[in-house]
């Protein structure tokens, strides 16, 4: 094979591991989410509970909307985010984190999280699972987290 085939077919591996790394199209395109508010059963005379609620501020990217924890009549816990809006981006998760509130990166790791899942969408209304056991006593922020750069997009303290 000679040299130029091979550094094109080079450049061409190198440009898609880039574009896979990075998701340039993402910066341009939202993924809209509208969820309804988790169901009670009739069955339940239970009606749901606010625990914590808090609003987004901005981090590494513009962030904003509500975040507030029910416990639903099953005893289960959810974390619904209203109005919600931020940058779209590879690997989200929303995480709670063990801090009051979160302005920096290095808060996330070395304080601790639980993650309740991957973002489902970067605008609209979300509902997700908050595991058995989780301690809302301790984990007091809900945090917008790009796992593959290590990145804070924007943090909700929860009151």
């Amino acid at each position: 094979m000679s040299r130029k085939p091979l550094l094109l077919l080079l450049g061409v591996v190198v440009l898609g591991g880039l574009w896979f790394a990075f998701r340039p199209e993402r910066l341009f395109v939202d993924r809209t989410v509208s969820e309804t508010f988790p169901a009670t059963e009739a069955a339940t005379a239970a009606e749901p509970v606010m625990l914590a609620s808090g609003m987004f501020h901005t981090n590494a990217h513009e962030t904003k909307g509500s975040a507030s924890i029910y416990r639903l009549g099953d005893g289960s816990l959810t974390l619904r985010l209203t109005g919600f809006e931020t940058s779209n981006g590879p690997d989200v998760r929303v995480y709670l984190v063990a801090a009051d509130d979160v302005n920096d990166d290095e808060t996330v790791t070395k304080n601790g999280f639980v993650e309740v899942g991957a973002l489902k969408g970067n605008v609209g209304d979300q509902n997700y699972v908050i595991p058995a056991g989780t301690d809302l006593d301790r984990y007091r922020s809900v945090t917008i987290w790009c796992r593959r750069f290590g990145v804070n997009f924007g943090t909700a303290p929860l009151l």
